[in-house]
């Protein structure tokens, strides 16, 4: 069987909850301060029986938004795909960091910066996180900056913590952005690299993006993700700001809330660093430079 939910939802019980996937029931419970907890399901070997931080009210808003999501999720298949906006490029990159000059030179409008530490075992990251002077490089010759976060990935994936691990990434990366120079009123992009599924998100990003939120706050919380993930955010009220990686996105297709665009991976060079191109998607995109608040 396919272990990819086709839709889901979930029903209140005297024991708690119970959460229907592809025919699966899940019974779960609720501790005494009305977070919500699994108890334990055969789709849950890589750690999903955590405790996580989840009211009853907040995961049935999240099961709502899935199952709402689904539809639209179901009529991608035959969708005519979108086409991208064409308002520019952006370059993203961690091994290594390209002078402003040879950005500007071929040709983009800027970076997509990361404001997160690199990994133990990544130590090529070498282009994390951006630094000051990096950022100021990149402004004074006229191009634009984003921020975005990520620090695990797989299975130690920063969402995969849920709520508790939002809030501390959420912490760290705010401090990196402001060391930096970020303003305070522009988003950070938490990133959720994966192809989650509908469970996954209810259970363990929607709280991660909560963490994130009670930090920053919603209007300054933006998700990198795939289009699915982009539905069913955008559906719950989570996160203003979207860019999306095709990884299990329908292909060819680019989700309407989307603000940038992840178009290739690893086979670009810009001053003899490996980069990524992202496709500009709306005018405002969570760039620096459309700051109310003074940049240090």
């Amino acid at each position: 069987m396919n272990d990819e939910p086709h839709g889901w939802g979930v029903s209140s019980g005297a024991g708690g909850a119970h959460v229907f996937v592809m025919g699966y029931v899940k019974t779960s419970e609720y501790s005494s301060d009305g977070a919500f907890r699994y108890v334990g399901a055969p789709w849950q070997s890589n750690g999903m029986g955590d405790f996580v931080q989840v009211s009853r009210r907040e995961l049935f808003k999240y099961a709502a938004a899935g199952s709402a999501a689904a539809v639209g999720l179901a009529a991608w298949g035959s969708a005519t795909a979108h086409a991208d906006a064409g308002l520019g490029t952006l370059v993203d990159y961690a091994g290594g960091v390209p002078s402003a000059s040879a950005i500007k030179s071929a040709g983009h409008l800027g970076a997509v910066r990361y404001v997160s530490d690199r990994r133990p075992d990544a130590t090529w990251m070498v282009g994390k996180p951006m630094t000051a002077s990096e950022a100021q490089s990149l402004t004074e010759a006229g191009l634009e900056v984003v921020s975005n976060y990520q620090f695990g990935k797989g299975a130690t994936a920063d969402w995969r913590g849920g709520y508790v691990a939002g809030v501390k990434h959420a912490k760290r990366g705010l401090e990196l952005h402001l060391a930096a120079g970020g303003p305070s009123d522009r988003p950070i992009y938490a990133s959720i690299d994966d192809n989650p599924t509908a469970v996954e998100f209810a259970t363990l990003i929607a709280p991660y993006i909560l963490g994130w939120q009670s930090v920053i706050g919603a209007e300054n919380t933006g998700i990198y993700a795939n289009s699915p993930t982009i539905e069913l955010a955008s559906v719950a009220g989570l996160g203003q700001w979207y860019w999306q990686h095709n990884w299990g996105t329908p292909k060819g297709f680019v989700h309407p809330e989307a603000h940038i665009h992840q178009i290739r991976i690893d086979k670009d060079t810009v001053g003899g660093v490996k980069v990524d191109i992202n496709n500009v998607l709306k005018s405002d995109y969570g760039q620096w430079s459309k700051s109310g608040a003074d940049i240090v």
